[in-house]
């Protein structure tokens, strides 16, 4: 079994921010598989796929500070280990549309990661870092990442979206090493 974890906030309220960007790669991958069946359990929206192995789709709705308890209990249940856990999640020092891998690492300030981290007592799990780039200096950070993406970002986004459905795919069948190969060096 392997976890998928999109990070995001629950509500109509932050429906297709930049921060709930890991939910949008989430609900593209579960269209891809026509497993659109999402439950209610361990604080979470799951939903399981079976084909190509067990994949367990985990959309915390526990707010982004907390997301590290609703992983913890469905790793704890499904006996999955960290190495086995891929989490997408929006990161503000990548430029927006950029995605990059990494099987490890510090939260690098972003609280949904600091929560896994904390809650699995390890860094060691794999991250589909997707980016939205900074905010202009007068921003509010956390009004930013609240925010919804402008209309003339849309095309990317959708693009994007898709590309990291395609990485996190290619991490299921390849690994992760593979994937990074793949994907780190699109678009620079």
């Amino acid at each position: 079994m392997k976890i998928v974890v999109g990070l995001g906030n629950p509500g109509a309220r932050y429906k297709d921010t930049r921060h709930n960007i890991g939910f949008q790669v989430l609900d593209e991958l579960a269209r891809r598989w026509r497993s659109e069946n999402w439950k209610r359990r361990f604080e979470a929206e799951v939903n399981e796929h079976r084909a190509g192995g067990p994949v367990l789709l985990v959309k915390p709705q526990t707010f982004m500070n907390l997301s590290g308890t609703a992983v913890r209990e469905a790793a704890k249940f499904y006996k999955v280990e960290s190495k086995d856990i891929i989490v997408i999640h929006d990161d503000l020092d990548l430029p927006t549309g950029r995605l990059r891998i990494r099987e490890r690492g510090g939260a690098g300030g972003h609280k949904g990661i600091d929560s896994m981290i904390g809650q699995l007592g390890t860094d060691e799990f794999v991250r589909v870092k997707f980016g939205i780039s900074r905010p202009p200096a007068e921003w509010d950070t956390a009004d930013y990442v609240l925010g919804r993406f402008g209309s003339a970002e849309q095309a990317t986004i959708a693009q994007t979206i898709s590309l990291a459905a395609d990485a996190v795919e290619a991490i299921l069948a390849e690994g992760a090493a593979a994937a990074m190969n793949r994907f780190n060096r699109q678009g620079e």
